[in-house]
């Protein structure tokens, strides 16, 4: 995946130093790279069953309709808090620097639907697993999790037993 690499922006010191960045923002901008990301990570799943599609706030909300369209798939959202209008259920969740919430509209999910998690970016996995138990807790079966930047490095795939995790570009250390 060197070719969707080359286009993402590293950016030193943020959002503190010591901190690489990752800026996906320069290849969302390329169409072809993101019709290429689109298409990759649609193709990894071809085949499965997916009923919807969830995105994380915030850049799984770019992502993961797009990745719903074309797996004829619905898309719901997962959200910081208060920002669903609707009765949500949350879940809070450890950080290397505290804790955070996400939720999600107590009818996003039926039980037994098929759920594909999407995200711009695999780090720590404290995010998705979260929303992996938020999805269980509505009675979805998650089928897997699709990422555009995993850092390999982290580990966070180690957060998500049992799901069919695909990121299509790694950096390692």
């Amino acid at each position: 995946m060197d070719d969707l690499k080359k286009l993402i922006r590293e950016v030193p010191d943020y959002p503190k130093p010591g901190i690489l960045f990752y800026d996906i923002t320069t290849l969302l901008k390329n169409k072809q790279g993101f019709r290429t990301l689109i298409d990759r990570l649609c193709s990894h799943y071809a085949g499965h069953k997916i009923d919807l599609v969830v995105g994380i706030e915030a850049r799984g909300f770019i992502l993961a309709p797009a990745l719903a369209y074309s797996l004829h798939a619905g898309f719901v959202p997962v959200r910081k808090p208060n920002k669903l209008p609707a009765k949500t259920t949350r879940i809070s969740y450890g950080l290397e620097y505290g804790t955070d919430t996400l939720e999600i509209h107590e009818d996003a999910v039926q039980k037994g639907q098929n759920v594909l998690l999407c995200d711009d970016l695999l780090a720590t996995g404290g995010t998705a697993a979260a929303a992996v138990r938020l999805i269980r807790s509505l009675g979805g079966k998650v089928d897997g999790a699709a990422f555009a930047v995993e850092l390999s490095f982290l580990h966070g795939r180690e957060k998500l037993p049992g799901l069919d995790v695909f990121s299509l570009i790694q950096y390692e250390i």
